[in-house]
């Protein structure tokens, strides 16, 4: 099978344009597969967002892997379970109903002065796309900061139990330091680790 499409999944008010989404962009050109990545904007709707990635991704579900970062990640193991496909997640948000009750109004995105309005029943949809228990750990891989200030590691390395964990001492939520480790991520992804 040939490479797999990247779908890369940013986090809650975050855009195409975050640090990690660059470096993503930069390292797949310098690969020669920038054509292979589909990086939307996520509207704040967990609901329009999966139908806008379904979409999306529709003709490449037999042959995709899925990076997802903070919510992002959230949304990338709902899909991942879906199409049974390899996700790489980068301080996944585990259970997002736990926190983003207190986000429910009109704020700005983190890369431009749109205005992005996160609504109270929103937090229903993200109940409707939350996975328990992942199947197949093996089809993961978790990057995930000790030192994220936004969540905790520990909720997501007992989430993702079983699958392949990269745990960093230190850092922040934003892994500063990605480009240290987006060879990693990407060649999970494709499926050229090493053994």
């Amino acid at each position: 099978m040939s490479s797999p499409h990247l779908l890369y999944l940013h986090g809650f008010r975050s855009s195409p344009k975050s640090f990690k989404a660059r470096v993503v962009h930069q390292r797949m050109a310098q690969r020669g597969r920038a054509n292979a990545l589909i990086c939307p904007q996520l509207p704040a709707s967990p609901k329009a967002a999966m139908e806008l990635v379904l979409n999306l991704v529709d003709r490449y579900q037999d042959n995709l892997a899925i990076v997802g970062s903070s919510l992002g990640g959230f949304y990338a193991t709902w899909l991942a379970e879906r199409f049974g496909c390899r996700a790489a997640l980068i301080n996944p948000s585990v259970d997002p109903l736990k926190n983003l009750a207190q986000h429910v109004g009109v704020t700005t995105a983190w890369h431009s002065d749109e205005p992005f309005e996160f609504k109270q029943e929103y937090i229903a949809e993200l109940a409707d796309l939350k996975v328990a228990h992942i199947t197949r750990p093996e089809r993961y891989f978790l990057l995930a900061a000790t030192g994220d200030e936004v969540l905790d590691y520990r909720d997501m390395v007992v989430h993702y139990a079983g699958a392949r964990q990269h745990v960093i001492q230190g850092g922040d939520h934003a892994v500063s330091e990605f480009e240290q480790y987006v060879d990693e991520v990407l060649d999970f992804c494709t499926g050229s680790e090493g053994a």
